[in-house]
């Protein structure tokens, strides 16, 4: 095909006639004895989806990973283990709480957090780990767990990219302690923003809905006891997600298809390589993916810059965290393998609406550019 008038863009969302009437509905009837209908319903799909006895809807995934600190203790003095390549919410919630983020390397196939560099940076102040399902990708979570456990670390999942990703059949955000799921524009299901905490707990579900409702006293009314947060979502936003969830495996389905698109045009260019998926995983593919091998023609940010010219919108990965200014002289790190990936990694548009037709062009200038 021709150069496309308008640029594709690297996100979008798949809405449906379910999604208008529910939301629709909520405008409508959401209110007064009707306030909370979609909330209840979403945590409980959400819940059975997943596989755990508790959800709760909160207004950001940057928010449900907030409370799983709170509610594990975290505070100042500890220290919370996390890869050095992911989103800077997992850093910043650790830095709300008082706690220390302590940043190891990842994997060089499934772009987590390695094992081995998880363990070797447990000390006497580790509290948690805060594994991440980097782009809907697996971590090693039963060796993980194996580590949390024989130390008395709690674990914490950033599953917030990897809503429908299971790992030796359990669902990503429910091997540990808590999990956090993310519901922004960009993510396979969206509410347009929204999050939600998982857990298996009923401690931490009890504990979260004071919390979140600026810590309230439910035997009371407009009782406050503790200092809380206002993190709890609104009806209209969860009745989308909502018929999200509720359609999460055709998500998924179209989002493997348009990985094995990209797959099925770009396995034989030799200076990349793709997203992993282990023999035991069914991930999302939320994020079709890949990093530039060092003998590849053209830079990352070369590469992207001859690609928008060509009106295909890229994504560069997450830099490492420890590279940010707010970092500087707190963090000693020695992450070869974050560095080389966060720093030459391409998300190439992966929204649920893309066609066939429009993947064969965007593999094909990405061909031009990487195999002249």
């Amino acid at each position: 095909m021709d150069k496309p008038e308008k640029m594709i863009l690297t996100a979008g969302p798949s809405i449906t006639q379910r999604e208008i009437d529910y939301v629709n509905d909520a405008v409508k009837n959401g209110w007064n004895f009707h306030l909370d209908d979609y909330v209840i319903k979403f945590e409980k799909e959400l819940a059975n989806y997943v596989g755990v006895k508790h959800c709760v809807a909160v207004t950001r995934g940057t928010h449900a990973l907030h409370l799983a600190l709170v509610l594990s203790g975290v505070g100042p003095g500890d220290e919370v283990i996390m890869p050095d390549v992911t989103f800077v919410a997992c850093s910043n919630t650790v830095e709300y709480t008082g706690a220390k983020p302590v940043f190891v390397d990842i994997d060089p196939q499934t772009w987590c957090i390695d094992i081995n560099s998880f363990e070797k940076a447990i000390t006497s102040k580790t509290k948690a780990v805060m594994p991440v399902w980097m782009y809907g990708c697996a971590p090693e979570m039963e060796k993980i767990m194996e580590i949390a456990k024989k130390h008395n670390i709690k674990v914490i999942e950033d599953s917030c990219p990897a809503l429908g990703t299971f790992y030796q059949g359990k669902s990503a955000g429910t091997w540990g302690d808590c999990g956090a799921f993310s519901f922004q524009g960009a993510k396979i299901a969206t509410m347009g923003q929204g999050g939600a905490l998982v857990t298996n707990n009923t401690d931490y579900d009890t504990r979260a809905r004071s919390l979140y409702k600026h810590g309230r006293d439910f035997g009371r009314e407009f009782w406050h006891d503790k200092v809380g947060y206002m993190y709890e979502p609104s009806n209209l936003q969860t009745a989308l997600g909502l018929a999200q969830v509720e359609r999460i495996e055709e998500l998924v389905a179209k989002k493997r298809q348009i990985f094995q698109w990209y797959g099925d045009r770009m396995a034989d260019i030799p200076c990349i390589t793709m997203n992993y998926e282990q023999p035991d995983a069914r991930t999302n593919r939320w994020m079709s993916s890949f990093v530039l091998q060092n003998d590849a023609p053209l830079k990352r940010d070369d590469l992207r810059k001859a690609l928008k010219e060509r009106n295909i919108d890229t994504r560069p990965f997450f830099y490492p965290l420890s590279m940010f200014p707010l970092y500087a002289g707190k963090v000693s790190v020695d992450n070869p393998v974050a560095y080389r990936i966060g720093l030459n990694g391409v998300n190439l548009p992966s929204g649920s609406g893309l066609s066939e037709e429009i993947v064969d062009y965007i593999t094909q200038n990405v061909r031009e550019l990487l195999t002249p």
